[in-house]
């Protein structure tokens, strides 16, 4: 009952993305990662993702250095965005995540950011993987 490190990384990744413009406040965006429970966002100008924005960057960008909460997201976001094509398979995606020491990535069709994936949605699908099998015994 594992995961498929063959599969294509757009079956484990949420199409769900939460956005924040770079003028927002990192007060804003912490509200805004509180609301839809997750941990990272992404930066939009535009139609445009210009930045990416996780909970690790606001501990280590403002909250050490003793920023104001009012500062811009465009201060403290990761503007090198690392994405990889939907047809990644998981595994060379988890080698990615593992070499570059991230927690998540974008994901890309055509060009276009269409997704993030995070470790957390590995262990989502295997929980559910778990429950399914749980429910028909």
């Amino acid at each position: 009952m594992g995961v498929d490190l063959k599969a294509p990384i757009k079956v484990y990744m949420t199409r769900k993305l939460i956005g924040v413009s770079p003028d927002d406040t990192v007060k804003r965006a912490g509200e805004v990662m509180l609301e839809f429970d997750v941990g990272s966002l992404v930066v939009v100008e535009g139609r445009d993702v210009v930045g990416f924005l996780t909970k690790g960057d606001i501990i280590r960008r403002l909250v050490i250095p003793g920023l104001p909460n009012t500062t811009p997201v465009r201060e403290i976001m990761t503007t090198e965005l690392v994405a990889v094509p939907s047809t990644t398979p998981l595994g060379d995606v988890l080698d990615v995540l593992s070499k570059k020491g991230i927690k998540h990535i974008l994901v890309e069709e055509d060009g276009r950011i269409v997704g993030i994936f995070s470790i957390t949605d590995l262990l989502e699908a295997s929980r559910r993987k778990l429950e399914t099998a749980i429910a028909t015994e």
